[in-house]
């Protein structure tokens, strides 16, 4: 028959694999408390399998829970693709006429968020031609206003 030593050995890295592949950190605990048996079987092999299955639950729950406990989700602020704030002032030229009823289009000398075109809008009428300036962003428009 095989050792139990090496069942639970197995069981923790067949867990640990399983780790890798989600990489959710849910799973590492269970694989280590495992492992933490077997090594616990190698030095007293005799524990009854009660107690065995006792130590495997109390180890994983608590390392599970002393690491959410622990856990602190770091923000990255990583906003690839979203508006931060640094386009608000900019200057660019109305090259289609924009009012409240209708949008128009704005073009920048340098890009701006990837692009050098955008939708502008507007509570006041700015003709083709005039300088405008960036007051807020809308979703996949700009918000501007006449100089």
């Amino acid at each position: 028959m095989i050792d139990a030593m090496w069942v639970w050995g197995a069981i923790g890295l067949i867990l640990l694999a399983v780790e890798m592949a989600t990489g959710t950190f849910y799973v590492l605990w269970f694989g280590v408390s495992a492992l933490s048996v077997a090594i616990a079987m190698w030095i007293f092999p005799d524990i009854p399998r009660a107690m065995q299955f006792a130590m495997f639950a109390t180890l994983s729950i608590s390392s599970l829970a002393i690491w959410k406990l622990n856990y602190k989700k770091h923000e990255t602020h990583s906003r690839v693709g979203q508006a931060q704030g640094e386009e608000i002032g900019r200057t660019g030229t109305v090259i289609e006429t924009c009012n409240p009823a209708q949008n128009g289009k704005i073009h920048f000398t340098q890009g701006l968020m990837g692009s050098r075109e955008w939708t502008a809008i507007s509570d006041e009428t700015i003709e083709a031609g005039s300088n405008a300036t960036v007051v807020a962003v809308e979703g996949n428009a700009l918000r501007v206003s006449k100089i």
